[in-house]
């Protein structure tokens, strides 16, 4: 059983944070083997280097693995672990949403910070 979407998303969040932790990287490389070739979700969503990129592959991933459980039958053994996969994906896809939302409002708290300190020191021109 693996979690590739959860590994390759944890791969690519240390690729937009700038986390250089080689033994989580070597770990979740090795979880994630032939997956990390080819053209897949699992391989973008590993080698994104922003957040847009990111989301949209995890989008990606998340669709692949609807797929995949939708096409399960109830009995089979993989079943539960399938859907828990696909809980804890949507739960990341919230968090990784939260992140992205808390990101763009600093960078409104900044302008607005910004354009406070022009209004209480104005700069000629």
């Amino acid at each position: 059983m693996s979690c590739d979407e959860i590994e390759a998303l944890r791969l690519g969040l240390m690729n937009c944070l700038g986390t250089t932790d080689d033994a989580v990287r070597r770990h979740a490389e090795g979880e994630l083997g032939d997956a990390l070739d080819g053209d897949t979700p699992i391989a973008a969503l590993a080698a994104a280097d922003s957040l847009a990129e990111l989301r949209r592959h995890l989008d990606a991933a998340l669709v692949d693995l609807e797929e995949e459980v939708a096409a399960l039958d109830a009995d089979d053994p993989e079943y539960g672990y399938a859907r828990g996969r696909l809980v804890a994906v949507r739960d990341a896809e919230r968090s990784v949403a939260r992140l992205a939302d808390a990101g763009e409002s600093l960078l409104d708290d900044l302008g607005d910070s910004h354009h406070t300190l022009h209004e209480v020191f104005p700069v000629e021109e």
